[in-house]
């Protein structure tokens, strides 16, 4: 349990620098950016290595993020409120509304990732599974 209880922590310390930096490359200064809250981390019994991470993504109206990849880590994006725009690569780009989700595989891009509103906030929760050393699980694109 303690162990648990350090990765955890570990994990969220790590993802608490990397949201600090992140406003220091926001796409678009006039646009709000996101606002992202560590929900849990917690060691894979079954898959030994490997850690689900889980964090709150919330987006106040025509709020956007940078463009971003989240490394080796296999990504799942589920939408709990509002409606949010998505593209990754150069694939189609979608709009998923509330109880909708997309995966996003190792290594792709994520090009757009938005609310698809100008005037109602948007939230969805983002489920990484990535190997438990692995600590950096965003890296948003410099200018």
């Amino acid at each position: 349990m303690k162990i648990r209880t350090l990765i955890a922590a570990a994990t969220f310390a790590s993802f608490s620098l990397l949201l600090t930096a992140h406003s220091a490359f926001a796409a678009d200064a006039s646009a709000p950016h996101e606002t992202i809250t560590p929900a849990f981390a917690e060691a894979i019994a079954n898959v030994p290595g490997k850690t689900m991470t889980a964090l709150v993504v919330e987006y106040a109206p025509g709020g956007k993020s940078t463009p971003h990849r989240h490394g080796q880590a296999f990504v799942v994006g589920y939408v709990l409120s509002g409606a949010i725009r998505s593209r990754v690569n150069s694939g189609e780009e979608r709009v998923y509304h509330a109880g909708e989700h997309w995966t996003e595989k190792p290594g792709v891009h994520h090009t757009v990732s938005e609310n698809a509103s100008d005037t109602e906030p948007a939230r969805l929760l983002a489920i990484f599974v990535a190997d438990t050393k692995d600590k950096n699980l965003v890296t948003f694109d410099k200018k």
